[in-house]
This record gives C-alpha cells, structure tokens and sequence, in this order.
C-alpha cells in the first residue's frame, strides 16, 4: 500500500471512531410492580396488583452528539406502560412520558421541543415526597398541583438556563396549535433552583387556559394539555414555593403549593358512578387549594431507608349555591430497601382524612392517590408492598 495513502486512510479511521465516540444512544427503564390493599372504597375493601406507583414502569432511549464548541444535539424517547397489562400508559401514546429533541451549549443552556415535564415538575416537585424519593399514595389530594407528574406538555417549547453560582432558571411554553384559538388549551411556566451544598430551594408558577381531555364540548384535542390533565377548567394556575435539607442521614423537606382553578367542569379523580362533579342545583366558580407539607427521610444504611411525610390540604371552593371549606390530612410512611444497585424492596402505607364541607360531590369524602376508589366515608387507608427493577 501506498505509504501516503495508507496514513490517510488511518487518520480517517482514527477520525471516524473519534466522532463516533462523541456520540451515544442509551436504552434504559424501569418495571415496578406490587400489591395494594385500600381500606374503604365505596364501602368495600379492595386488594388490587397495580403497576408503577413510585417509579412509574417504563422505558426508553436517550442520546446526545457532540457538535463541537460546547454543543450537544439530545433526544429523549420515553414509553410509560402497565406491566400487568401490557398496555401503554399516559392514554395510550407510544412515547407518553416524554418525546422531545433540542440543542445544548455549556455557555448558552438548553432548548428542547416536544412532549415534556414543565419547569413545575422539574424545579418544585422534587421538594416534595412524592416528587422525590416516593411516589403516587403520597400525592397531594386529587395530585392537584401535578407534583405526581399527572400531566406532560405537549407542542413544548422549554429553555433551561446554565448554572450559575448555584442558581438554575426554566421556562415553557406549550402551544394550543389551533388555528384562531392561540390561547385554547396552551400552557406556560417559569421555575428557579438554588443549589448549595446540602441545601435545595425552588420555586415555580405554572398556567393553563382551557385545559381539557379530547370528550369535552369544545375542547382542543391537539392542544397544550389533553386526556392526561387533572381538572377540565377555563384557567388554571399553580404556584409552589420548597426547601429541602440534607445532611449526614437525614433529608428534611417543607413544601407549599397553591392552586387556582376557575370555571371546572370536571375532577379526573371523580368517578362517574355517583361522582357529581357539579354541586347539586348548581355550578362551580371557583376551586382553590392550599397544601402544606413537610417530610423527613433517614438512611440506616445506605441500602435502607425510612421517610415519613404530612399534608395538609384546605381548599375553598365558590359555585352558585354557596361556599365551601373542605380539608383534608394525610400521613404516610415508607420503608426501603435497595437489594441491588438495580432492584428496590418497599412497603409503605398512607391514612388519609377528609373534614367534609357537605358540597354533595366526592369533595366530601377521603380519596388518596391511588386507591382502588374514593372512600364511603371520612377515613381511608391505602398499603403497598412492591418491587422495582431498573436497568
């Protein structure tokens, strides 16, 4: 072989696995399953094998590829499924978690399109439990602040600053992608983190206008939000403010939320059998929610861990017949054990009570986050024991 020729063809070899080297594709996922058994719901007890409560069962492909200058190409394709069925999460999207593409640069930040988490569920959520080391059963009642991941953004535009000092900024906005409709069913948010040490700060805000499930009168099926929102509303806005602390054992966290709901007409956790969602001889205005929480998490082990969590909930809530005051409690405890760098044991367990308000609708009776259904009465209990593998 030609001396020159053969150089040339080794520096192009040398070249092409260079440039392949600073590109990857990554398969990951998770699959968790386990028993429930809820207390009361209707009346009954109910034992019930679900999937995805903490973790939701899942998986997925991510990748990047180094531009050059301190620019990366990403991508992120994520498929949420119920392991006992088999059958697609998220109203059965192939890609319902999330599905988005977009650029990074070490100076400038990141910009990404897609379906994707808001800055709320980036920024505030993990201050809380269940946005955090735990999952669906420690939710915040109805998960009316998403803090549970409820609902994903779609037509998304998401700009994530760099880090500065500790300090990360992130805003979004979700297109209704209707033709004179610009605000039918679009979304917009903004959310900041300080990061020093062992000490974690985050505050977000969060609105929708006519957020609503593809069955609705006049909804937009193509919009911002649809088939997986919480509430049917003409406006809806969640603001939440959190701290969380660590040190040597312990995690200790205090979050709060507010949220406004204006015109609903609809609760996704009110069931159809007997689940008025208007009060009787009337409308709703208005809903308002209130939750304050506060957790604590100790590591015995690195492999073993105990976390508690309290909330209370107050809600006012405005219609044509009157005003309303429910409340509500709830107190859950998780234990956790890592037998592996990939598979968790857990059990944990939530009490939930409702102070009815008398409106008539199911706002009247306990009603955790993953029970089999809301409860006959003021009180209700929700236990699992479930096993999560990753890979």
């Amino acid at each position: 072989m030609n001396v020159k020729l053969g150089g040339c063809l080794l520096v192009t070899l040398i070249g092409s696995s260079a440039a392949y080297a600073q590109s990857s594709v990554t398969l990951y996922g998770k699959i968790e399953d386990g028993l429930d058994f809820t207390s009361n719901a209707r009346g009954n007890s109910a034992w019930q094998l679900e999937s995805g409560y903490d973790y939701g069962s899942r998986w997925g492909l991510k990748g990047t590829e180094d531009l050059g200058g301190g620019v990366h190409a990403q991508f992120q394709l994520e498929n949420g499924f119920d392991v006992n069925t088999g059958q697609n999460g998220q109203g059965g999207r192939e890609f319902g978690r999330q599905a988005w593409v977009g650029l990074s640069s070490d100076r400038f930040g990141t910009l990404t399109l897609g379906r994707q988490y808001d800055p709320s569920v980036d920024m505030f959520s993990p201050m809380t439990a269940n946005g955090n080391w735990t999952g669906y059963i420690f939710a915040h009642p109805y998960d009316n602040d998403n803090t549970d991941y409820s609902f994903r953004v779609n037509n998304s535009v998401k700009y994530v600053s760099p880090t500065y000092r500790g300090f990360t900024g992130e805003a979004m906005y979700g297109f209704s992608n209707e033709a004179g409709g610009f605000s039918n069913n679009r979304l917009y948010g903004f959310a900041a983190q300080y990061v020093n040490g062992g000490l974690s700060l985050a505050a977000s805000y969060l609105k929708l206008n006519n957020a609503s499930n593809a069955t609705s009168a006049g909804a937009n099926s193509s919009g911002a939000v649809t088939t997986d929102n919480t509430f049917n509303a003409k406006s809806q806005q969640n603001i939440g403010v959190g701290v969380n602390y660590t040190f040597s054992n312990w995690l200790l966290g205090f979050a709060y939320s507010h949220v406004d709901i204006y015109d609903p007409t609809a609760n996704a956790y009110f069931t159809a059998d007997g689940g008025n969602t208007q009060p009787v001889g009337g409308v709703w205005h208005a809903w308002k929610f209130d939750n304050f929480e506060v957790s604590a998490l100790y590591h015995f082990t690195p492999a073993l861990y105990l976390g508690g969590a309290y909330t209370y909930t107050q809600a006012r809530l405005s219609a044509s017949t009157g005003s309303y005051n429910p409340k509500w409690h709830q107190l859950s405890l998780k234990l956790n054990y890592d037998v592996s760098a990939r598979t968790s044991l857990y059990l944990e367990g939530a009490y939930q009570r409702a102070v009815s308000a008398n409106t008539g609708t199911q706002f009247d009776y306990a009603n955790i986050p993953g029970s089999a259904d809301v409860s006959s009465g003021q009180n209700q209990m929700v236990y699992r024991i479930a096993v999560i593998h990753g890979f």
